[in-house]
């Protein structure tokens, strides 16, 4: 459950902030007309990130198992591989995010309502997207037969939401550099899970061999079904009897993945400068409406 919040968490607050620059930057210079195309653009991206969400889940349980664990096993891979990406491209841009959207605002301004509508539905259409991806392979793999990875989730987008409109009315203020890079390291330990359990998939899709060739096996020392061994797997996505394959593509995921994000110059100035005042996408705080 806590993985689902924090990718829910994480990759809302994302879209979160995106909205809340456009909305802002429409009220601040006037052009309160074009809040309507916003909302349209934002609705669409919303409405086609759930709707694939709902063709993975719905359009596998049509599967015979072993084209659901291929299905599963092909598309985590998928989903890790577009997370990490956006972790390491919002570490890279996230101080530029509020100038790159004002000047496609601008230009869409100049174009129309149609541009309008386009501009919101790709600047949240992304995160939608990687979200249910990425979401739907977390809750793939938890595979514990409860709602709670959904509820995880949805609690994580409220959350999301709801710093998001704090952060409008400029009623809250943290340090989102630091937010997003402890965050983004989190999510990376989240993604090695999902990636193991995705190669654990194609093992018993029959893809890759070495379904029976265990690493290690402390079932006894860590069952499946106790509350420890459920916390493990639901933060985590650990297994007790991994196999061998799953460990090492684990381990030469998370270690390279992990040292590169955070044993950076970037990194260290981060955490030299996280009590001097909040931290913005754009440099500064999030531009309420004045």
């Amino acid at each position: 459950m806590f993985s689902n919040y924090l990718i829910g968490l994480r990759e809302g607050l994302e879209a979160s902030l995106v909205v809340c620059i456009l909305i802002a930057y429409l009220v601040k210079t006037g052009r309160k007309d074009a809040l309507k195309p916003i909302w349209i653009g934002i609705g669409i991206a919303v409405a086609i990130a759930m709707g694939f969400g709902c063709a993975l889940e719905f359009g596998s349980q049509e599967m015979t198992f072993q084209a659901q664990e291929a299905l599963g096993g092909s598309l985590s891979v998928v989903a890790v591989a577009l997370v990490t990406w956006m972790v390491f491209w919002m570490r890279r841009t996230a101080r530029h995010l509020k100038s790159e959207l004002h000047g496609k605002l601008d230009a869409a301004l100049a174009m129309g309502t149609g541009a309008l509508v386009a501009t919101a539905f790709l600047a949240v259409g992304r995160e939608g997207l990687e979200t249910a991806l990425f979401v739907w392979a977390s809750v793939h793999a938890a595979s514990d037969g409860t709602p709670r990875p959904l509820i995880g989730v949805a609690l994580g987008l409220a959350t999301a939401v709801l710093l998001g409109w704090l952060f409008y009315r400029g009623a809250l203020r943290i340090n989102l550099a630091k937010f997003f890079t402890w965050t983004g390291g989190m999510l990376v330990v989240v993604a090695a899970g999902v990636l193991a359990y995705g190669f654990h998939d194609l093992q018993e899709a029959s893809w890759i061999p070495g379904i029976n060739r265990l690493a290690f096996d402390i079932s006894g020392t860590i069952p499946p079904d106790s509350w420890y061994g459920t916390v493990l797997k639901g933060v985590f996505n650990f297994q007790p009897d991994p196999t061998v394959v799953q460990l090492t593509v684990w381990a030469l995921y998370l270690v390279p993945t992990l040292a590169v994000f955070l044993l950076t110059p970037e990194f260290r100035a981060r955490l030299r400068g996280s009590g001097r005042g909040t931290a913005a996408p754009a440099g500064g705080k999030v531009p309420a409406s004045e």
